[in-house]
């Protein structure tokens, strides 16, 4: 800002002065806009005041007023263009101006000042320099700068400043023209230049540190200027004089050298002095690689180089070096990345780069040619075309014919090459050219030709030679066995060329498989693969030969060398073959990883999938080896053996019959493959165990006979194999567990030395033919386990004659035979326990009886397998036998110990507990059948807890409750008897005791057949007491199972003499309606009974059947004499039926509260409750009813019978809690499946009577229900009936919701059905009529609600046909005919509402009468009266809505019409069809009154139940409202 004080005043008018002096003070003052009116004044009187001007420019600059003030000043410098303050003012303007347009003229401004004050004021000259230096370094205008800042220097000196001054001058202007460099200005460039010289020489302190940086920025400065190398090195040299520790400049000037191109001594002589100055050094890295390049040692080249451009990437020059040297050692690929890199760094070329791209172009062509490929040929000549004048070079030509070549573009390559063989004849490459189109075009005459002109005249390129090799290599035999030929040409070129890896292959081919010299190959093999270790062919072939000369070592080296380098996906041979290598060598996990590692590189290799495949079955991963096979079939069907692993896979796995299915498969491409035939017999004779294990005796015969089938074929093949007669034999000699009435088995005829056919073996021959077997598999191979199977076998045999009870001295000598054949076996091999252990036991057996060897035997075999568990048990069993308690009882407690879940030790601690009489026999015997099925086990267990039931007086003890109800004993010995049985058939004991098992499960059936069996058997013994026990238990089961007339035959068969005998043909005459002969037998019986408990038992049936001869009074007066003397309650029970029957509370109220008294606990619960039910229902206590139930579930919640039988009592008693009943069904059917039949039905009824339908839950809705029920009982009549209601609530529903109903016209054929049902079952009459009647009655009204009056009508008719007297029929009739005659719009007469009164009151007690009356307008009061007659018989939803629709119909809008429908709208328990129709009326009735309110709480509560006709009617009341 220019101060007032400076202004003079020019001007002698005195207004003038006190105007300019006024317009200064306010300027002081900051009153800008008051000085302009002074100024202005002082215009008006004089126009060219210059004050006056400067004075406004000031003000309106202050005011930001720049076009103002910037005319003001121009305007004063127009009146006195020497005068500083506009100039000044003009210039503070401009600083402050954002503007750019304005430097310029700020520039002017500054060089007008600097003339001002040049001969002035000094300093201010200085300042405004410095500020002009600025604005053009703004600019970026370095020239000008350069000159500006030296005319200040040139100031300064003449000043005679100071030289620390002047070197920061100059350092200064170092700084501001450091980027100018790129302006290729070489006045600029030169004042740069010099401005360094200057700063470096006019250093106070040298040597210092800043000193060092500025003499690395000089130097860097200079290395940016090619045409600088003569100031370059000289300043590099004066730096290294002044620091010789620095090896900054000898970098700088190891670099200069290297991108010159020319490495004379002294370049040599800077990069050994930088190594040994810093070793790590990049540019005196590089310059040892181009070193090692000259002296022609490639790999060490490669090495420094690549070492060197990680320090120093910037250097082109080094770039060129280093794919140079990759391309001689022909690794192709990393040459064409060096290049690259080389052209970035390069940039954008000009001068001496130039020649530089066109090397490092040409030097890419080549390496892409090299790697042989279209799309890198493409790239080579995409490359070529980028060099400067390529098609005046015939170099560069023959490239790019050879990169046509290689795109297959023959004729573009023959082209270059004729035009190359005219222009340049003499050049190599032209005749090179011509040999590699003849060779590629396998023309190998004229290429011998053309590769001899090449090497005529350039002899030193091994190419040339290389490629005259091969094409003596495939021209002929004669030229491949030739030594003067192809080896004599791959020689010189591996002379010419130690490199070149290919050379050394062929050469290795040549010793290999013509020359026959393996170790001479295998050395050219391994120098090919060292030269190229991506060569498979040779790395393959060194390996192979290595290995095949036993140098194992080498060959693990190659391919560790390999994998280690190796990238995911890539070296697969390599990891191939040492996957290979540790598969061979037992490692099968490194196998596995590099067999993984090869896959990664060729997914789809079967091969290796196979050998994978191998490596995991060898580790014991048999899923993975599982996998790993099928992949390897997959991908090539036709590898049988991947195929076969896959089966013998799935077979070590357990899973039988998918190995048998692939076996198959196998042998429908090849049916006589041996190893798929023995799987296939192995297969089967596993499954046979299987089967026998789980005693599928019958199974088990099947399998076996597969077996041998299969085995019999591969021997057929291969009868040379030991091994497939040692299975045929395993096969045989399985059936030895095996009743000899299930072994009926067929095997091939020449295995009995027949010639063709089949032949049938019965048990003993299964064995024998075991026994030749086994024979012929000693003369093949004579193994000690062989032995030792023949000797079981033999075994087997005698225990097969034993058993049958045939000739003793067979039986000795076949036990001799097995004796000396298990010797034999441990003279073999003394250390096999197995063996050891065979012999014990038959040493062991009763016939033989050789404790001492015995007990020797299983010591022996202890000692030789100490974990020996079989062994153990067996010594157990023989001190047993010979009563040696004590000593057994350790033996099988060391067997325990050895392995806990082995069940023969556990027999026989069961067997020791039953002799010294402990109670954990049973839990014993128990916990052997849970281990494992064994006959010993079985038939222990079945017969202790066949004896517990038998003792009556233990129910109650805490043992009968945890060994028989808590252990489930019943059903485990009985599965477990089942079984032994099975396998046993000749046991009668077994079979008595599955009877007896077989009737407390209620197995009716099974039971008379196991009684049946086990009389069977004991009908020719001597001992008739157990035969009479066995018939009269036989007799007993016929009578459960109806079958009077033979359990009547079956008794008199026998003498009855006994109580028990007695009364079983008693009863049987009683259920064959024999009540004579009936009541004889129990008369009878009583004069034998011993106990009051029998006798007042005998007095119960004798009641009973005076019951059934209609002599009431008879069976009361005995039923009375039981209950005086002792009553029991059976006898209470009938009483209080008798009771029932006759309709007598009295009597049944009575004998139920005696009952209740004799009878407590819950062993009868669900009796006692449904006869309690019966009394309170009796007494016309309906809600007495349900709450009996309840408080009988309340106490015993985890009975289901008592869940079922509330389920079923709700609907009748209490229909109101509907909802309860359903749920109390589904409780019984969660605790119980097998109340499943019974329990849906009644869920479906408790569903209709709640109302529930489909559209509520489509899961869990009556039709679906009762739909289970009867897949799961069709025979049920009364489940058919409930589906006919449960079809018509739907129809309803669906007719409600103004849908179409689905389950048209099913009534005559549900009708139908449930005829057909009561028919087929044996039901009672009364039953059954009203069952029918019911249905009849619903089909009418399904039709009558369809529409179809006139089929009701008909329907009607005819049931009144056969039930005249039926008044629901009759009341149906009329109720059709009535609306028949509404539906005509007349009057009824009052005849017929007479007839229709008439039939109501023979009703009177029906809801469904009183309901009939429907509501017309001409008889309210009739409705009215009905529906309260309903209404008082029960609550009746439906009765309710019709009472509602008639308010309605009276008075819509009234308080008590909306009070009515409320209340079936909202009372919980409605049937949501019955409230639907309610919820419409009522949102008709809310409409009417403008109750939104009200409206709202009606459709969230339609929303909450579904109710869709509700919410339409909402919308269209709503958009009409």
């Amino acid at each position: 800002m220019i101060c007032p004080s400076y202004l003079v005043a020019t001007m002698s008018n005195k207004e003038v002065k006190t105007a300019l002096k006024s317009a200064r003070d306010a300027i002081r003052n900051k009153e800008y806009k008051e000085a302009l009116k002074h100024c202005k004044a002082v215009l008006k009187q004089e126009k060219n005041n210059y004050n006056a001007w400067v004075f406004i420019g000031l003000a309106a600059a202050e005011l930001e007023q720049p076009d103002q003030s910037k005319g003001a000043y121009k305007k004063a410098i127009e009146l006195e263009p020497n005068q500083l303050l506009a100039w000044q003012g003009l210039a503070n303007l401009y600083e402050k101006s954002n503007q750019t347009d304005v430097k310029g003229d700020l520039a002017d401004v500054y060089q007008k000042l600097l003339e001002l004050y040049e001969s002035g004021d000094k300093q201010k000259w200085f300042d405004v320099c410095n500020k002009l230096v600025e604005l053009y370094h703004q600019e970026k205008k370095y020239l000008e700068v350069a000159e500006t800042w030296q005319k200040l220097i040139q100031k300064k000196q003449e000043e005679g400043a100071e030289k620390a001054e002047l070197h920061q001058l100059w350092k200064k202007m170092t700084q501001l023209l450091k980027d100018s460099t790129q302006n290729q200005d070489n006045k600029t460039e030169q004042s740069l230049l010099t401005a360094f010289e200057h700063a470096v020489n006019s250093a106070e302190t040298v040597p210092s540190e800043d000193h060092q940086n500025l003499y690395k920025e000089f130097i860097q400065c200079l290395s940016k200027f090619p045409h600088e190398a003569a100031r370059l090195e000289k300043a590099c040299n004066d730096m290294m004089a002044l620091y010789p520790t620095v090896s900054y400049p000898l970098e700088v000037l190891c670099l200069h050298f290297v991108q010159s191109g020319t490495l004379s001594e002294e370049a040599l002589h800077c990069f050994s002095r930088l190594l040994e100055m810093d070793a790590s050094s990049g540019p005196g890295i590089i310059g040892f690689g181009i070193k090692c390049f000259q002296e022609k040692k490639y790999k060490e080249a490669v090495k420094s180089l690549t070492e060197g451009l990680k320090k120093t990437s910037q250097c082109p020059a080094a770039w060129h070096y280093l794919a140079e040297a990759q391309r001689k050692i022909h690794r192709y690929r990393d040459a064409v990345l060096s290049c690259n890199q080389a052209l970035e760094a390069l940039g954008i070329p000009e001068g001496p780069s130039l020649r530089w791209k066109n090397l490092i172009l040409q030097l890419k062509a080549e390496a892409l040619i090299k790697i042989a490929d279209a799309d890198a040929a493409e790239e080579a000549i995409k490359a070529l075309e980028q060099i400067v004048d390529a098609s005046s070079d015939p170099v560069v030509l023959a490239i790019r014919g050879q990169a046509y070549l290689i795109k297959g573009l023959m004729d573009q390559a023959s082209e270059i090459s004729q035009e190359l063989l005219l222009s340049h004849p003499d050049l190599a490459q032209s005749h090179a050219l011509e040999g590699f189109i003849h060779y590629f075009q396998k023309n190998y005459e004229q290429a011998e030709r053309s590769f001899l002109n090449a090497i005529e005249r350039r002899a030193e390129t091994a190419e040339y030679h290389q490629y005259l090799g091969l094409t003596y290599w495939f021209m002929s035999d004669e030229t491949k066995k030739d030594k003067g030929k192809a080896v004599a040409q791959f020689l010189k070129a591996a002379k010419l060329d130690s490199y070149l890896g290919s050379v050394f292959r062929y050469l290795g081919n040549y010793y290999r498989d013509i020359a026959g010299d393996k170790s001479r190959a295998c050395g050219c093999y391994k120098k090919a693969f060292e030269l190229d270790g991506t060569d498979e062919e040779s790395g393959t072939a060194a390996v192979d030969l290595s290995v095949e000369l036993g140098d194992t070592d080498t060959a693990l080296s190659i391919l560790n060398e390999v994998t280690g380098k190796a990238s995911v996906g890539t070296a697969k041979w390599a990891w191939l073959h040492r996957g290979l290598y540790y598969l061979r060598t037992g490692q099968p996990s490194q196998a596995v990883a590099d067999l993984q590692a090869a896959l990664r590189a060729d997914p789809k290799d079967s091969n290796c999938w196979e050998s994978l495949g191998e490596a995991y079955l060898s580790r014991g991963s048999y899923s993975t080896a599982l996998k790993s096979f099928r992949k390897a079939s997959e991908l090539n069907p036709e590898l049988v053996y991947s195929i076969y692993k896959a089966a013998a896979v799935e077979q070590i796995l357990g899973k039988y019959d998918n190995a048998i299915a692939t076996y198959q498969q196998i042998l429908k491409k090849a049916e006589d493959y041996v190893p798929a035939l023995k799987g296939l017999g192995e297969c089967h004779l596993m499954l046979a165990r299987s089967a026998l294990d789980n005693y599928l005796d019958r199974k088990a015969v099947d399998y076996i006979e597969q077996a041998l089938e299969f085995f019999a074929r591969a021997t057929k093949h291969r009868p040379d194999v030991s091994c497939l007669w040692k299975l045929l034999g395993d096969t045989c000699t399985s059936v030895h567990v095996i009743s000899p009435t299930k072994v009926n088995v067929q095997v091939l005829g020449f295995l009995m030395g027949k010639n063709a056919g089949k032949q049938m073996l019965k048990k003993s021959e299964m064995l024998r033919l075991g026994e030749r077997c086994y024979g012929t598999a000693l003369k093949l191979m004579p193994l000690p386990s062989i032995w030792c199977d023949l000797g079981i076998n033999y075994y087997r045999q005698a225990e097969h004659l034993t058993a049958a009870g045939t000739d003793v001295n067979e039986t000795n000598e076949l036990l001799a035979k097995s004796l000396q054949c298990l010797k034999k076996a441990v003279r073999l091999d003394s250390k096999n326990h197995l063996y050891w252990n065979a012999l014990g036991v038959v040493a062991s057996c009763s016939a033989i009886g050789n404790y001492a060897l015995a007990q020797h035997s299983f010591i022996k075999s202890v000692q030789a397998e100490q974990i020996n568990v079989v062994a153990w048990t067996n010594l157990g069993v023989l001190y047993l036998a010979t009563g040696n308690i004590e000593p057994a009882h350790e033996a099988f407690k060391i067997a325990q110990s050895l392995e806990p879940s082995y069940l023969l030790c556990w027999i026989g601690q069961a067997l020791i507990a039953e002799t010294v009489g402990s109670y954990d026999t049973m839990d014993l015997f128990r916990h052997t059948t849970e281990l494992s099925m064994h006959n010993e086990g079985a038939k222990g267990y079945a017969h202790w807890v066949c004896s517990t039931l038998q003792d009556k007086s233990n129910r109650n003890t805490e043992l009968y409750l945890y060994n028989i109800v808590q252990m489930n004993a019943i059903p485990a010995a009985q599965v477990v008897l089942s079984k032994y049985t099975e396998r046993n058939p000749d046991d009668a004991s077994a079979f008595t005791m599955l009877g007896y098992l077989n009737e407390y499960l209620h197995l009716k059936r099974q039971a008379a057949d196991a009684y049946e069996r086990a009389a069977s058997l004991l009908k020719n013994s001597e001992d008739t007491e157990k035969y009479n026990t066995a018939m009269q238990n036989y007799g007993r089961s016929l009578c459960a199972l109806g079958q009077c007339d033979k359990a009547i035959e079956v008794y008199t068969s026998i003498p009855l003499t006994e109580f028990d005998g007695i009364v079983g043909v008693a009863l049987a005459y009683f259920k064959k309606g024999l009540l004579q002969e009936s009541i004889k037998a129990y008369e009878k019986a009583l004069s034998v009974a011993e106990s009051e408990q029998d006798k007042a038992h005998i007095l119960t049936a004798l009641a009973i059947i005076e019951y059934k001869q209609n002599k009431l009074d008879a069976a009361k007066a005995l039923l009375f004499k039981c209950s005086l003397k002792e009553p029991s309650t059976e006898s209470l029970t009938a009483l209080c039926t008798l009771g029932l029957v006759k309709q007598d509370a009295t009597l049944a109220t009575a004998a139920l509260k005696e009952l209740l008294k004799h009878e407590k606990g819950d062993d009868r619960i669900y009796e006692r409750c449904l006869l309690a039910s019966a009394v309170y229902a009796l007494q016309g206590r309906n809600a007495g009813v349900q709450r009996e139930v309840s408080r009988a579930i309340h106490s015993n919640p985890d009975n289901p019978a008592l869940w079922s039988l509330l389920s079923r009592l709700v609907p009748l008693y209490a229909s109101q809690k509907a909802k309860g009943g359903a749920v109390a069904g589904n409780v019984a059917h969660a605790l119980d499946v097998n109340h499943g039949k019974e329990v849906l039905l009644n869920i479906a009824v408790n569903q209709l009577a709640a109302g529930c339908h489909m559209l509520e839950d489509e899961k869990n809705n009556p039709l679906k229900n009762i739909q289970k029920a009867i897949r799961l009982c069709p025979d049920n009549p009364a489940a058919w009936a409930v589906l006919m209601a449960a079809c018509h609530a739907e129809n309803t529903v669906v007719c409600l919701n103004d849908t179409q109903p689905k389950r048209t016209d099913l009534e005559m054929t549900l009708v139908s059905t449930v005829s057909a049902k009561t028919g087929e079952n044996n039901l009672p009459h009364n039953y059954v009529q009203t069952l029918e009647d019911w249905c009849l009655c619903q089909a009418i009204t399904s039709l009558e609600e369809s529409g179809k009056l006139s089929e009701a009508e008909a329907l009607c008719t005819k049931g009144l046909k056969s039930r005249p007297e039926h008044p629901a029929l009759f009341l149906l009739l009329r109720q059709v005919q009535c609306k028949q005659l509404l539906q005509s719009h007349k009057e009824l007469p009052d005849n017929i509402l007479e007839e229709l009164h008439k039939t109501v009151m023979t009703s009177s007690t029906s809801v469904a009468a009183w309901q009939a009356n429907v509501s017309n307008e001409h008889w309210p009061s009739l409705v009215q009266e009905a529906t309260t007659e309903a209404l008082k018989l029960s609550f009746c939803p439906l009765a309710a809505l019709l009472q509602a629709l008639l308010q309605y119909n009276r008075k819509m809008g009234a308080r008590e019409t909306r009070r009515m429908l409320e209340r079936v709208v909202y009372q919980p328990g409605n049937p949501e069809t019955i409230v639907s129709v309610a919820r419409w009326y009522l949102l008709q009735h809310l409409y009417a009154k403008d109750d939104y309110e009200l409206i709202d709480v009606l459709i969230e509560n339609a929303k909450a139940n579904g109710d869709v006709r509700a919410l339409q009617l909402n919308e269209t009341l709503s958009s009409s409202a």
